[in-house]
């Protein structure tokens, strides 16, 4: 009876959204403010016959009931019940349903929260929405339906995915979705705007919340998902440029863009057609992720599905919305002109220039991702496109818009003078220096690039707080004034410091472990000592043990440097009961200079001619800092959220107090 009442849920789900698709959008055309006002309950009506749908397939997982098909086919009696509760969405047909959940709680949000929208565009930012989660349903309820029958029951499931059977399964898909699908209402605004034919400083701030919310989420989801695979995969890395990585990454850097050209629009009323642009690629790319991922083209451990018909279904839908987007830009988007005027020099231009930069990142990453798959669907042949290619090409194009990051903000709007700015940024000048020779001193066997990008984040971080001691008139005015103005700085000008700043740590993270990473396997015998980066492992030998559903064996290694003992690390390698698929859990310790890193295999013969296992080990320097600075940016993210100035809709106060800090900023 669940299993129906949730299938029930989901098709008044889809009637609700036709409502709320056609009728409110008819009445905005029309002026007709009783059929514009039906897309607030709609919305509020979707979102609550989706949480029910949901909520029926959580307890059909909680109770174990495998008369229904996808309970049998992704969960066990002995499966812990975390991963009952997270394996509703660790499969195809789960994770669209939480796909569309996340799409109608953001619609119901503006329905909620947008009452200071107008009338017209409220409804057809709702129209909109609806009209994606159409295809949805349309897509889950055809080809996907979470609640078909299995007749008769099987007496157990299959289980979970055992790389799955984590507790980044309940975190990271959540915040991942939460960050793809956000981009949806800026997608929506952004074709609500084109069918008004209007995009003003009014629209932008209305548009930067939702765009900020969900790049912070997908900021959070991309990095739990690196930490997740750096512990769980037992390889010591924490990105490959696999597709779907990247499908991912592609749009986080649209989004990038689109956060900061939504900004350039509410400031000086320009770049307008850009932004609508921006907008439309950045839920495209979250759309060719879900294709990617669900449609059998590639093969990854992120791949759900490999159903043609699913694939054929969603790229339908891709080129419906994606074409008829784009369609409605090329046809109304020349309308949207901008007044505001700007030399090449100046803050606007600065934007623009790292708008630039990361549409081309952009489309160095969509090339190489889909690449591959265009040649081998026209019998052209197997090749890949990896790390080599990726850090070849995308690294080159970053580093100007680094560079770039510290002297735009330092540039006066409309026109400003670099010569000037780049004086005043002497100190990171100074910093840079310290930090590519620092590097080069400590570290003499790494690559040139090492010593770049320690340099870079030097430069990124000391002309972050540069910026904002200029804000602030640090030693320009008495400290009693520079404190006061600091005290008053709006919170979105803390956010931007934030997130700046996070993002310089996140690059020296990504440098040391890509740049200086240390590596060693080997079979080791209880006893054997292995030497990396002046740690000595010992490995104290290995020992059988049993988790709820899987068996493991535990490995223990000693770690000293210097004669002194570090840490003991304990990892493991589980082979679960159902499927009997092996996976690792790294042992790790996170040091301030590095992590010490350990993985157990299989059985072997060490060199001294004893039984023992193949152990792997590494030493990571300064990785921990790239998740600390991803989320010092989620940190920056979240504060800006905050700003009464970007709430949806929030009148702008005119306290003197606002008034000062809004000047200030």
């Amino acid at each position: 009876m669940i299993a129906e009442l949730g299938h029930f849920a989901l098709a008044l789900a889809l009637f609700v959204a036709i409502v709320q698709a056609t009728l409110p959008l008819i009445g905005a055309h029309r002026g007709d403010a009783a059929w514009m006002a039906l897309a607030r309950p709609a919305a509020l009506c979707q979102f609550l016959l989706v949480a029910v749908a949901f909520g029926c397939l959580t307890h059909l997982y909680i109770t174990s009931d495998f008369s229904v098909l996808n309970v049998a086919q992704n969960s066990h009696t002995d499966k812990p019940l975390i991963y009952k509760i997270s394996g509703v969405w660790g499969n195809h047909e789960g994770s669209m349903l939480l796909w569309v959940l996340i799409l109608a709680l953001f619609g119901s949000a503006v329905a909620a929260f947008g009452a200071n929208l107008p009338p017209s565009l409220r409804a057809r930012v709702l129209s909109v929405q609806a009209l994606i989660a159409v295809g949805f349903y349309l897509f889950i309820l055809m080809t996907s339906n979470p609640f078909d029958r299995l007749i008769p029951a099987p007496p157990n499931g299959n289980d979970l995915n055992p790389l799955l059977q984590d507790p980044g399964l309940a975190i990271h898909p959540p915040m991942l979705y939460l960050g793809y699908v956000g981009f949806s209402m800026a997608f929506s605004f952004a074709i609500a705007a084109l069918i008004e034919g209007r995009v003003d400083a009014a629209w932008a701030r209305w548009v930067r919340p939702w765009t900020l919310a969900a790049w912070a989420f997908l900021t959070a989801g991309i990095g739990l998902g690196s930490w997740w695979a750096y512990y769980e995969l037992g390889w010591g890395g924490w990105w490959y440029w696999d597709p779907v990585e990247n499908a991912s990454f592609m749009p986080w850097l649209a989004g990038t863009a689109l956060l900061h050209s939504a900004t350039v629009v509410e400031k000086r009323d320009t770049l307008k057609g850009w932004t609508i642009l921006l907008a439309i690629i950045t839920f495209s790319m979250s759309l060719l992720g879900t294709f990617l991922v669900r449609s059998g083209v590639l093969t990854s451990v992120h791949a759900f599905a490999t159903d043609p018909a699913r694939g054929v279904f969603i790229l339908v839908l891709l080129i419906i919305v994606i074409g008829g987007s784009l369609a409605l830009y090329a046809w109304r988007g020349p309308q949207l002109v901008s007044t505001g005027l700007f030399q090449p020099i100046s803050r606007e231009g600065g934007l623009l220039f790292n708008n630039l930069v990361m549409a081309t990142a952009t489309a160095v990453v969509l090339l190489g991702t889909l690449y591959p798959l265009l040649l081998d669907a026209v019998d052209g042949g197997k090749v890949s496109v990896g790390p080599p290619f990726f850090n070849a090409v995308f690294i080159p194009i970053m580093i100007p818009m680094i560079v770039v990051m510290a002297v735009g903000p330092m540039l006066s709007w409309k026109r400003g003078d670099w010569r000037a700015a780049v004086v005043r940024l002497w100190p990171a000048m100074i910093a840079a220096a310290i930090g590519g020779v620092g590097a080069w001193a400590l570290v003499t066997d790494g690559p040139f690039l090492g010593i770049v990008g320690m340099a870079l984040a030097a430069w990124l971080a000391v002309g972050t707080l540069v910026e904002l001691a200029e804000r602030v008139r640090l030693f320009r005015e008495p400290m009693g004034r520079s404190l006061s103005r600091l005290t008053r700085q709006p919170r979105a000008s803390w956010g931007m410091t934030l997130a700046h700043f996070g993002l310089a740590v996140t690059i020296a993270g990504m440098t040391g472990a890509g740049a200086w990473v240390k590596e060693s396997i080997q079979v080791m015998a209880p006893g054997d000592t292995v030497t990396l980066s002046g740690y000595e492992f010992r490995f104290d030998g290995a020992r059988q043990g049993k988790g709820p559903n899987y068996a493991t064996t535990l490995g223990h290694f000693t770690v000293f440097k210097n004669g002194r003992e570090i840490v003991q690390l304990t990892p493991e390698k589980r082979v679960y009961n159902v499927s009997g698929t092996p996976t690792t859990e790294a042992g790790i310790e996170s040091l301030f200079s590095g992590d010490i890193y350990a993985v157990v295999g299989d059985r072997g013969t060490a060199p001294s001619g004893k039984p023992g296992f193949v152990t792997r080990l590494y030493f990571n320097p300064l990785v921990a800092w790239m998740w600390g600075g991803l989320m010092i940016m989620v940190a920056g993210g979240a504060l800006s959220l905050t700003d009464r100035r970007h709430r949806v809709g929030a009148p702008t106060r005119s306290t003197p107090a606002a008034t000062a800090a809004a000047g200030a900023d």
